[in-house]
């Protein structure tokens, strides 16, 4: 009988010990569940805004063109007697350097001649000079009715003194003629055509070649509207970069030197020039910038200060969203200055150290109450009910 009965009693403890055991473990629960809020804010990330002074970045593009380009003639006719080896088509030849010469002989008789010319010419006023001095001298006994300039030869002087100058011009002008003998480059060029070979007569005036001036090239390139506004305020001599892109990049410096101050009417954009010293590098060991290159040309316009450089994701109707002071989102009205790459660059309406949000919820609102990355709840800072109902709300 006393078996019996502890065999009733020991079950009947234990369940109690172990319903006693879950209250306990209930009640438990319950209090960390009212001592511990759930934090129910999004996440966010956040950057904390700065100011800084960007200088603008332009780019446009042309293609590479002589500064200046001459149709070689010759000045006097006659046979071709020799010829520069580099004046070929695609050859470079040197300022002062000979392209081809004419044969001399009868330009070199031609000066003889003239100088022959003006020694008879001097020898005719010397002869006048003295005849008028002995006409003068025999006027001192003479009546001054009688003394006229034919009889002093006034005339016969005045007229060997122009014989003498016409002879002079004249010897100008067949050394001149001896000299054109001699076909000079009158600039570093490149040779793009030549139309002669030795032998061959030819008369003056007749275009035998061309030449482009490689002492100096430019590069005509457009400027857009919306970038007018941002070119420096003195674009004369202004630094530039000049590049062509491809397997192989080839970049040099040059000048901005002028605009061509007119808009062009089917682009509605602006012409500016840019120049480039010894483009074929003949005085230097830079690489060959060819005629024709379609290239880039870079160069620093205004530079805006207190502009903030956001990426461009972060910018939505002109507006930013930040979190202020009481750990809420708040949308701000911003105002974008220019567009940079990936960038834009905002010049009004945040402040340094404002809360950029880098990474929004997924229905972003006013007044959202938002957890920041990397902080750790706290009773203090854990959602009321209200703040649980935005939350809700937003994510319906």
């Amino acid at each position: 009988m006393k078996k019996t009965w502890i065999k009733i009693v020991i079950p009947v403890v234990i369940l109690g010990v172990g319903f006693l055991g879950m209250g306990l473990l209930k009640a438990s629960a319950k209090q960390d569940e009212e001592k511990k809020p759930l934090d129910l804010r999004p996440t966010v990330r956040i950057k904390s805004a700065e100011a800084i002074d960007y200088s603008v970045q332009l780019d446009s593009y042309g293609e590479v063109r002589p500064f200046e380009s001459t149709q070689i003639s010759a000045q006097v006719a006659g046979e071709v007697v020799s010829w520069n080896e580099q004046f070929v088509a695609g050859g470079l030849v040197r300022r002062g350097e000979v392209l081809f010469s004419i044969e001399k002989d009868q330009y070199e008789a031609a000066l003889l001649q003239a100088e022959a010319n003006l020694q008879l010419a001097k020898a005719q006023l010397i002869e006048e000079q003295a005849r008028a001095d002995v006409a003068r001298a025999e006027t001192k006994n003479m009546p001054k009715n009688r003394i006229t300039d034919l009889y002093l030869r006034k005339p016969q002087v005045l007229s060997a003194r122009a014989n003498v100058k016409s002879a002079e011009a004249a010897l100008k002008i067949a050394q001149r003629d001896l000299d054109n003998c001699d076909i000079v480059a009158p600039y570093d060029a490149l040779v793009v055509s030549r139309d002669l070979g030795k032998g061959q007569y030819v008369n003056k005036g007749s275009q035998v070649a061309e030449i482009y001036n490689v002492e100096v090239a430019e590069v005509t390139f457009p400027i857009a509207g919306f970038d007018s506004a941002f070119l420096p305020d003195n674009l004369s001599q202004h630094p530039a970069v000049i590049a062509v892109k491809g397997n192989k990049r080839i970049q040099r410096n040059g000048l901005i030197t002028r605009d061509l101050g007119i808009v062009d009417k089917a682009t509605r954009m602006s012409q500016l020039v840019a120049q480039i010293k010894d483009p074929y590098g003949i005085h230097s060991n830079a690489p060959a910038l060819k005629f024709g290159s379609y290239v880039e040309v870079s160069f620093t316009g205004k530079t805006l200060h207190n502009v903030f450089r956001l990426p461009q994701e972060l910018v939505t109707q002109h507006k930013v969203w930040v979190v202020n002071s009481e750990q809420a989102l708040e949308s701000k009205q911003v105002e974008v200055a220019r567009e940079d790459d990936t960038y834009f660059l905002v010049s009004a309406g945040l402040v340094n150290d404002d809360r950029i949000v880098l990474t929004l919820p997924e229905y972003p609102q006013n007044g959202l109450k938002v957890k920041l990355a990397g902080q750790k709840s706290s009773p203090a800072t854990s959602v009321t009910d209200d703040q649980a109902t935005i939350v809700a709300k937003a994510s319906k």
